[in-house]
């Protein structure tokens, strides 16, 4: 393997050409995907743009599988940016030449990067797609960047992060209103007695949201690898 050349493009029209050892994560900053998504009735795919809350923008994906990672990267308190096929990288590995895009470039807060290539398990029996997939985490790791290939998540954790995401977006609850809410929450008493107890007389479902506004930004954690309940354990993150 060697020679190794990255193409960016940007939102001006633009494309880079970069060698991969002077790849920085700063050089992502007003990329666009590598390639145009477009959802078209009756394809075999499901496309879209997801409203991401950690970028403030759409993300694109390319297939259900996709927007669940993306669902998962979203809600990570240390990922801080999402680019969707941030490059085309081009290597000779083994005598040939290969090209390849990667699915997402997630940045974190500590300024790190982790590729991320979605393939679904039954792709991965194909010991063809196992080498195209892994020649680019070589890449990858030399570079100091993390590298995944990811085929999906735990169900109950997938579906409750789903959830929890339609409180996703800033001014759906009231900044004031999650402050007051979270000052009240008591560490370790589960969902129901919490929803209670901050409702009076009112009706639960008034509360409910900014409890899982508060969820999703992670300033309330719970074990979400159960389905979430009333008798799921509230924990305030300090």
């Amino acid at each position: 393997m060697c020679d190794p050349a990255v193409w960016v493009r940007y939102d001006d029209g633009t494309v880079r050409a970069f060698t991969f050892d002077r790849l920085r994560l700063p050089d992502f900053i007003g990329s666009v995907p590598w390639r145009q998504v477009r959802a078209r009735h009756g394809q075999a795919h499901y496309a879209g743009a997801y409203a991401s809350a950690t970028t403030g923008g759409f993300v694109a994906y390319e297939s259900r599988l996709e927007l669940a990672r993306l669902l998962l990267a979203d809600f990570d308190l240390r990922v801080r940016q999402i680019y969707a096929q941030p490059f085309r990288l081009v290597a000779r590995v083994d005598g040939h030449i290969r090209c390849h895009v990667p699915d997402f470039l997630l940045v974190t807060a500590a300024d790190t990067g982790r590729l991320v290539n979605v393939k679904s398990a039954a792709r991965l029996e194909d010991r063809r797609v196992v080498r195209a997939l892994a020649w680019p985490g070589v890449l990858a790791k030399r570079h100091g960047w993390a590298y995944e290939v990811w085929s999906g998540a735990d169900v109950t954790m997938l579906d409750n992060v789903r959830f929890l995401a339609a409180y996703r977006r800033q001014g759906v609850v009231p900044a004031e209103e999650m402050e007051r809410t979270w000052a009240l929450i008591r560490d370790g008493e589960p969902l129901a007695d919490t929803e209670l107890r901050l409702a009076g007389d009112r009706p639960r479902h008034e509360v409910r949201p900014a409890l899982m506004a508060l969820l999703w930004l992670g300033r309330v954690t719970t074990d979400l690898s159960r389905p979430l309940s009333g008798t799921s354990v509230l924990r305030r993150r300090r």
